[in-house]
């Protein structure tokens, strides 16, 4: 990964995760029975507001953490392993643990940004 490509990752999950911290998605004003979905959702999807997916999924962002064998999912995002047990966004919502799922995606964010951050140093410090 190219370090602009680095600093545009990290640019998106800053964002993602200041929604979550500016209250998460909490409930459409137009939709307010229909709960909002963890990424599909929010403004850093790539199809954010689109009735049919118009792009890949395999153009976004968050691609390179989507396990492989789930890759064909109908929201792969939703399956990337969000903590120490493995446990995705779409595991924790088939529970019912919505909020504990906005929980483990906030660490998780926390802790893909620091890696990023840790790259992109190291990036910087190796190109002349």
């Amino acid at each position: 990964m190219a370090p602009i490509d680095i600093k545009d990752i990290l640019s998106q999950l800053r964002l993602q995760r200041d929604i979550l911290k500016d209250g998460g998605y909490g409930r459409s004003v137009r939709t307010p029975q229909k709960e909002e979905r963890l990424f599909r959702d929010s403004i850093t999807c790539l199809n954010f507001c689109e009735e049919v997916e118009k792009h890949p999924c395999n153009e976004c962002l968050l691609w390179e953490w989507v396990p492989q064998d789930k890759m064909y999912e109908k929201i792969p995002c939703h399956f990337i392993p969000l903590n120490e047990r493995g446990q995705s966004i779409a595991q924790l919502e088939a529970a019912g643990k919505h909020d504990e799922a906005e929980q483990a995606l906030l660490a998780w964010l926390d802790s893909a940004i620091q890696q990023l951050e840790e790259r992109l140093a190291k990036s910087e410090v190796s190109c002349p």
